[in-house]
């Protein structure tokens, strides 16, 4: 047996009491009760609730008015126009209040909602089937593989911070209803696109950098389904994680092109052990360990170039070039080495993630 759809109220239906109450007040001059006035704002929620036009029924409303005018073949009908015009004003102003009322909770609604949505969405704390269902009420559809990109910048954004909305109204006016979610989460802004859709997470890391003057973009690679979005949402975290530690300079980083740092950290102890055994010789050095393994940073980071990776440190190259000396003397490692210079930098990596030599490991 199929379920009847509840048919709407007509128009008509909100006009309720109207007529009677300004054939009272014509009559006396009194103004409208308490309880009217709460009559017409029940009324107002109730037609917002059904969906009717605000404008439409303020000209039913005046229409009514019309109709119901009363005549006056004495001096006192001035009077009676004026007493009728106020109760005009206050009945449909407490209408409006009340539709107004029952819009302004539907949006709260909407947006609790909505929250509680990306909540379950990026936690994955949700029902699967249930999830995908609430995704296509937000542009979403789970079945597909989405990317999650990340921007923090120097200040806390939520849903109603103007970079927000500025960042949201740029890629609605580029890429319209390409089922695309703008959200925040932890302060951070929050980009989630179809994963085959590159141009969008592209466009978002250029606009989230401009409007928040300077911020750091990570871009999860694209994953299927609904936990495919978490998976994304995490590997974006981790790349701005990674970045802070690695001290990395660029302002958009995909985790697709870092893969191996997140391998070179799977096993701790291992890297703890290997950072040790290449790099712990120089301590023994006269000025200790942190400018060597800072020379050998920078030194790796300008490709083995000596000119730039002096410049970049501000030295002259005899004084890098002898800094690479002591190393190899106290290391046994030689950096121009092939075959030492990988064994050096994957230590020099796992210097930085692991925080060594400031922090014990």
């Amino acid at each position: 047996m199929t379920e009847q759809q509840e048919t709407p109220e007509p128009q008509e239906s909100y006009l309720a009491g109207y007529s009677e109450i300004l054939a009272a007040v014509a009559g006396t001059g009194r103004r409208l009760t308490r309880d009217e006035l709460e009559r017409r704002r029940l009324l107002g929620e109730r037609a917002a609730e059904a969906g009717h036009s605000l404008r439409g029924l303020v000209r039913l409303h005046l229409d009514a008015t019309r109709t119901a005018w009363p005549g006056g073949a004495n001096g006192s009908a001035t009077g009676v126009t004026d007493r009728v015009l106020a109760a005009v004003t206050q009945a449909v102003d407490a209408f409006a209040e009340g539709y107004e009322r029952a819009q302004r909770l539907a949006v709260r609604q909407e947006e609790a909602a909505r929250r509680e949505f990306i909540d379950d969405l990026l936690y994955g704390r949700s029902d699967l089937g249930r999830l995908a269902e609430r995704a296509e009420r937000f542009g979403l559809v789970l079945s597909r593989a989405h990317a999650v990109a990340v921007a923090e910048g120097p200040e806390v954004y939520d849903d109603t911070a103007p970079v927000t909305r500025l960042v949201e109204t740029a890629l609605i006016s580029r890429f319209g209803d390409r089922r695309i979610l703008i959200t925040t989460k932890n302060g951070q802004l929050i980009c989630i696109a179809p994963g085959d859709q590159d141009d969008v997470l592209a466009f978002f890391a250029k606009q989230a950098y401009a409007a928040t003057e300077g911020s750091r973009v990570a871009i999860g690679r694209p994953q299927t389904g609904a936990g495919g979005v978490v998976h994304s949402y995490e590997e974006a975290l981790s790349t701005l994680e990674l970045a802070e530690r690695l001290e990395l300079e660029d302002p958009v980083l995909r985790a697709a092109d870092l893969l191996v740092y997140p391998v070179l950290t799977r096993d701790r102890q291992a890297m703890a052990e290997l950072v040790l055994s290449v790099l712990g010789p120089l301590r023994e050095a006269r000025g200790g360990v942190e400018p060597l393994v800072r020379t050998l940073e920078v030194y790796f980071d300008a490709g083995c170039t000596a000119a730039e990776a002096a410049r970049r440190l501000s030295l002259s190259v005899r004084a890098l070039t002898y800094r690479l000396e002591r190393i190899h003397q106290l290391t046994g490692a030689n950096p121009a080495d092939p075959v030492h210079r990988y064994t050096l930098q994957t230590a020099v990596i796992g210097a930085r993630l692991l925080g060594w030599p400031a922090q014990e490991i």
